[in-house]
């Protein structure tokens, strides 16, 4: 009886320090020096937050070329006439894994510009992705290209006036993976707008880039 109590008070001080022990030998972030491409597989997903600024780069009319400044002067006399300034944008993605390199996913994002017409335009997307990612120690280099539907309005048009059509988008991003859980980083995206319509000489192309900072928390 002495015996199984004595072994019973072993076991009772030592579970404490084979749990510690258990706990311990789990990696963590500082223990990443063998951090590769392959922490990541079949079934990872990833979401991701984003805000950032958009920048108008060309629109492009079948009828007049590039339009610019210069091409609204002609058509508006006011001296304030400018270019179109810079926008905001923000998007949700969402990724999923097939293997340590290669991701499918979809995004919903909002730019919004305002006008040289002292008028607010807002694209509004719904697109599926598809992209590559490297890693290199704790920097993960993703690649992404999408494709899908937007709706475009201005702020003060009715129903008719707006335009419902498709979007191209490619970017990369930079992102640093601080913990398990989350990682953060930079993007840059390369959009293109078309609005085609039944008359073909009023069809115009927008392209715009962006610069966001994104949040990822990965699962």
């Amino acid at each position: 009886m002495q015996k199984a109590g004595a072994l019973l008070l072993i076991l009772f001080l030592g579970l404490p320090v084979m749990l510690f022990a258990q706990e311990d030998s789990e990696p963590s972030i500082d223990d990443w020096e063998d951090y590769v491409s392959d922490l990541y597989s079949r079934g990872d997903q990833t979401f991701i937050i984003s805000l950032g600024v958009a920048f108008p780069v060309a629109f492009i009319s079948t009828q007049d070329g590039v339009i610019g400044n210069e091409s609204y002067k002609k058509r508006d006399k006011r001296p304030n006439n400018v270019d179109p300034p810079i926008g905001g944008t923000g998007m949700l993605s969402y990724n999923y894994y097939l293997n340590s390199y290669f991701f499918l996913g979809g995004e919903l994002g909002l730019i919004f510009f305002p006008t040289i017409a002292n008028n607010v335009i807002y694209i509004v997307s719904l697109g599926a992705r598809f992209g590559a990612q490297y890693v290199i120690g704790r920097f993960e280099f993703p690649a992404a290209f999408t494709i899908g539907m937007t709706l475009q309005k201005h702020s003060n048009s009715d129903k008719r006036s707006g335009y419902f059509g498709m979007y191209l988008k490619g970017g990369l991003s930079a992102f640093f993976r601080a913990t398990h859980e989350w990682s953060f980083g930079i993007t840059s995206n390369y959009y293109w707008y078309p609005q085609w319509t039944n008359d073909r000489s009023k069809n115009v192309d927008g392209h715009f880039v962006d610069l966001i900072l994104s949040a990822r928390y990965h699962f």
